[in-house]
């Protein structure tokens, strides 16, 4: 009997010392003495993890991640020019200037790549006439190829060009000094929808934002990377119909129809001439 009772009594301060110590309170022990569980694994002593760790790296370096910690969207660690290294390269840069211009740039560019193979799709269905139906470095933007007569000469266009997106321009970098400074000044009494976010690469607002794309913190970040990884492939494209225009000399639309037409004699190979 007194074995059985010594065997009861110590279940009973075990499973009282186990209640405790998963409750986070002082276990008491059977000799007096008071501790706290020092084993009791809590969510504020896991070490944070660092800022895009996680993430894939393009070429990065020991050097371009010890400034690229992946809170860009579309950072990957590629920097191999350290040109947003604020204490190498590109230090008479500012690297957030970089940032931020490369989502203009791709915006550009996705505007850009749509703007100039759109006319030559619409002249192949029909829905705009053969004479306005041109490719892209018809229409002046290559001098000694452009052959489209606008209501001006080529001097006064680009006098008119260089004005008004030099006045979008400067007012893009007034924001970019002063964030939602737009908001202040007089613009036709559409100042009141300029004011921005605050953030002068994605102002938001009405103007900016009319479908409220991004309205939670995850959806924002995702939305910021498929921005700038679809303005980096315009970029490409951009950079791929100058090329195809000056070797081919036809447009990007023609050039994908020669070659569905006729893969073997229409590729890269077989139209490495310049005209």
């Amino acid at each position: 009997m007194a074995a059985q009772a010594l065997v009861s009594s110590s279940l009973t301060s075990s499973m009282e010392a186990a209640r405790q110590i998963l409750s986070g309170r002082p276990f008491q022990s059977p000799i007096g003495s008071s501790r706290k569980a020092s084993f009791v694994v809590r969510a504020a002593s896991t070490p944070p993890v660092k800022q895009g760790a996680d993430r894939p790296l393009w070429f990065a370096s020991k050097q371009s991640l010890s400034y690229l910690d992946g809170s860009l969207p579309g950072d990957y660690g590629f920097d191999p020019l350290g040109l947003s290294d604020p204490e190498g390269t590109g230090g008479f840069i500012e690297p957030k200037w970089l940032a931020y211009g490369e989502v203009i740039n791709g915006r550009y560019a996705m505007l850009g790549a749509v703007g100039a193979i759109a006319p030559e799709i619409f002249g192949k269905l029909g829905l705009i006439p053969a004479e306005t139906a041109l490719p892209w470095f018809k229409t002046g933007v290559i001098p000694p190829a452009g052959t489209y007569n606008y209501w001006a000469d080529p001097y006064t266009l680009f006098v008119f060009e260089m004005a008004l997106m030099g006045f979008a321009e400067h007012r893009r970098f007034q924001d970019w000094a002063n964030p939602g400074s737009m908001g202040k000044q007089y613009f036709l009494g559409l100042e009141k929808f300029l004011g921005g976010s605050g953030d002068p690469a994605y102002p938001g607002g009405p103007l900016f934002n009319p479908l409220g794309f991004g309205k939670d913190e995850k959806s924002m970040k995702e939305l910021k990377l498929k921005e700038v990884k679809n303005g980096r492939l315009a970029m490409l494209a951009i950079l791929g119909y100058f090329v195809q225009g000056l070797v081919t000399g036809v447009g990007p639309y023609q050039n994908l129809l020669d070659h569905l037409a006729d893969p073997v004699n229409n590729n890269v190979l077989t139209s490495l001439k310049f005209h």
